[in-house]
């Protein structure tokens, strides 16, 4: 008995032995090997506080600081956190409601899951932020962190410098993580295409929590903590003051400037109208304002500088006198007998505001008196040239001259989104002719219409190139990166060259050309362009344009365009300006032009100047049918709402007996059922035939 007595007294001593290894060996484990626990109670004792970092500053050429930065604080949630709270009184708090505050926590779990901060509030007011602070320790799981809050000084240069917002799943996916939930991320302009040298590199600061969620202290004095590392800054060829003004002149209207140092391809002012205050992006209302704006038909986001494409109409002319000389197809002496119209294709098109007494006796007189009948001739002489085999072949030579000038291909800005304009390849016209086309069937490229597409990007580098004689650099508004690291080259060499595309033309032919274009000034179609003192070199442009509204084509007022640069010999300045729906191009871009070559060049206005610039600033000039799209893109909008909600609170405005505007009728592609006449009879008024005639009043 005892020795089986003994025997059991061993088993139970090798089981407590076991027993006894094997927590030795979990708590080994779990204190060396698994940091799920120690984890876990550090997230419970340590918060580890985001340091965002300031972005780089963007200076203009003065050392003026046009984009800058302030603090604002988010308000972050880590939804794991939130326990035993009082969410009405939360709710209260922050001004938001209880299905509100689900849908943030529900976003937050869905876009950084339950254990991840995730911005619950972006941008907090100082009210909000010390209502919260006073506060915060009822409150488990929600923390305030700072971030720099970009701010614009000058109002000015919304398009060039472009906005950040929040970092989305796209933006965290192609950058492989780099970028977390709550970054922020440069979306346009400089913002995006510096992207790297503006963002900085963000820092952890490690606070030590109590059981109430309070910020007690530093965990281990600071000794786990990073700092943040501030963004680079830019410093630009921009003139903000040339800026504001351009700015100013293009209120209400729609269109672009461009104005560029032909010496390095320096960018000095880039205007888009419509156009929208850069703060308003900014700030605690920057969502609200940005939806508005997306919703806009008249499109005050899009950059028309570099993605608007116009027919060049004569500010095209130049250049096309430059490509007849260098292939010798007529001599600077060539004249054109006009009568007012180019009949020798057949069908008298085009016509000239000119007729008679040798308005174009030659080169320089067809350029300052911009003969329409004169520039036909010379395109069709330049691509049914002999030298060529055919006209196919002699198109193909005049398109790579284009090519040349900047037209039809990106020139490669430090912006996103630039377009390449449009030059039409001969399949184009192949498909279109079948096979069979002449000179005649695109005679009207000779004075930049036809399907010539430019931007205003592009026709601002064509003039830097007739400026400096057959060369230019990229345009771009970066001079240098602060602190310049070698992996900056990516950016900066491509601006340092020099490209001689058509510098094999003789100087003799751009004097030509160059004589004939201050002739535009002085004693042609631009003589309100003339400033004292400075020889203007300049071209108008006017352009018919067409739009298709309810089913019909309807021709709205002309481009306004003007192209120059100053002075004659060693230009500083080069300018495209395009104002769409205006009118003649002396009536509107020249003396938009000429302001801004006089306050670049003389830093000051003129008294004529400031008369001008009050009577043009407050010139409304945007087009009229922007109104109807506007109406049409709501209507369509609000009946997709109530086939998807059955809410008609966006719908009765577009279905009242006697609005001010008849409502359009409304064909969607796949229609949901129609609701019956119980569910609300507004509906019914927007589902039945609303084929409504357009009022006649309502079309420009």
């Amino acid at each position: 008995m005892a020795a089986y007595n003994q025997s059991r007294s061993n088993s139970i001593r090798l089981v407590v032995i076991i027993s006894f290894l094997v927590i030795v060996l979990q708590l080994v484990y779990l204190q060396l090997v698994d940091r799920r626990y120690k984890q876990l109670a550090m997230d419970n004792a340590v918060y580890a506080k985001v340091i965002y970092p300031e972005r780089g500053i963007i200076y203009d050429r003065k050392g003026r600081a046009i984009l800058n930065n302030t603090i604002i604080y988010d308000l972050l949630v880590t939804p794991a956190e939130v326990k035993g709270i009082d969410t009405l009184d939360f709710c209260r708090l922050m001004n938001i409601d209880t299905a509100d505050f689900k849908r943030r926590i529900i976003e937050a779990i869905v876009k950084n899951t339950r254990v991840r901060p995730s911005v619950f509030k972006p941008m907090l007011t100082q009210e909000l932020q010390a209502r919260f602070e006073e506060n915060s320790w009822k409150f488990p799981g929600f923390n305030l962190v700072e971030r720099p809050l970009r701010i614009y000084p000058f109002n000015a240069a919304a398009h060039i410098l472009g906005y950040v917002r929040e970092a989305d799943k796209r933006d965290i996916e192609r950058s492989d993580n780099f970028y977390r939930q709550g970054d922020y991320i440069g979306k346009t302009g400089l913002e995006a295409f510096y992207e790297p040298v503006l963002m900085g590199q963000r820092g952890v600061q490690y606070m030590i929590k109590d059981n109430k969620n309070r910020i007690v202290g530093t965990y281990e004095n600071g000794a786990y903590d990073t700092s943040a590392i501030a963004g680079r800054s830019l410093h630009t060829y921009i003139d903000i003051e040339l800026q504001q003004l351009a700015e100013k002149l293009m209120s209400n209207k729609v269109g672009g400037i461009v104005a560029i140092d032909p010496r390095t391809g320096g960018i000095l002012s880039m205007v888009s109208g419509p156009n929208y205050n850069p703060n308003d992006l900014s700030g605690s209302e920057g969502s609200k304002n940005f939806s508005r704006m997306q919703l806009d038909v008249s499109g005050p986001m899009l950059n028309r500088a570099i993605a608007g494409k116009y027919e060049p109409g004569s500010t095209y002319k130049p250049l096309g006198a430059l490509i007849a000389l260098n292939e010798k197809v007529i001599s600077p002496s060539y004249g054109y007998p006009c009568g007012g119209r180019y009949t020798l294709c057949g069908h008298g098109k085009p016509e000239c505001t000119h007729a008679g007494g040798g308005h174009a006796a030659n080169v320089r007189l067809a350029i300052a008196n911009s003969c329409n009948a004169y520039f036909a001739h010379i395109y069709r002489l330049t691509v049914d040239n002999p030298k060529y085999k055919n006209v196919y072949d002699g198109y193909l030579h005049w398109k790579q001259y284009m090519n040349a000038f900047g037209l039809g291909v990106r020139l490669g800005v430090d912006l996103p989104s630039e377009s390449a304009g449009g030059i039409a390849d001969t399949v184009v016209y192949n498909k279109e002719n079948a096979g069979r086309w002449t000179s005649c069937t695109n005679l009207t490229l000779g004075i930049g219409q036809d399907k010539m597409q430019a931007t205003p990007l592009q026709m601002a580098n064509a003039m830097c190139i007739i400026a400096n004689k057959g060369y230019y650099y990229t345009p771009h508004f970066v001079e240098r990166i602060e602190d310049e690291q070698v992996y900056d080259t990516a950016y900066k060499n491509r601006y340092k060259i020099r490209h001689n595309v058509l510098t094999y033309i003789p100087a003799a032919a751009f004097n030509d050309v160059i004589e004939g274009m201050n002739d535009v000034v002085k004693v042609g179609t631009a003589r309100g362009a003339q400033i004292e003192g400075i020889e203007v070199c300049a071209k108008t442009g006017t352009a018919e344009n067409y739009t298709v509204l309810d089913g019909r084509r309807i021709k709205l007022p002309d481009n306004s365009m003007f192209v120059c640069f100053a002075p004659k010999e060693n230009p500083k300045i080069a300018i495209a300006v395009f104002v769409q729906n205006a009118g003649f191009g002396a009536t509107w871009a020249a003396p938009i032009a000429r302001m801004m070559m006089e306050k670049y060049l003389n830093d000051s206005l003129s008294v004529r100047s400031k008369a001008d610039s009050a009577r043009i600033e407050a010139a409304n000039l945007m087009p009229a049918y922007f109104k109807r799209l506007q109406y049409r893109e709501d209507s369509i909008r609000a009946f997709k709402w109530f086939q998807t909600t059955r809410d008609s609170a966006y719908i009765d405005r577009y279905t009242r007996v006697g609005s001010a505007v008849t409502p359009l009728p409304v064909t969607p592609r796949s229609p949901r059922p129609i609701p019956t006449t119980k569910e609300k009879p507004a509906a019914m008024a927007v589902l039945s035939a609303r084929s409504a005639i357009v009022k006649k009043e309502m079309l420009p």
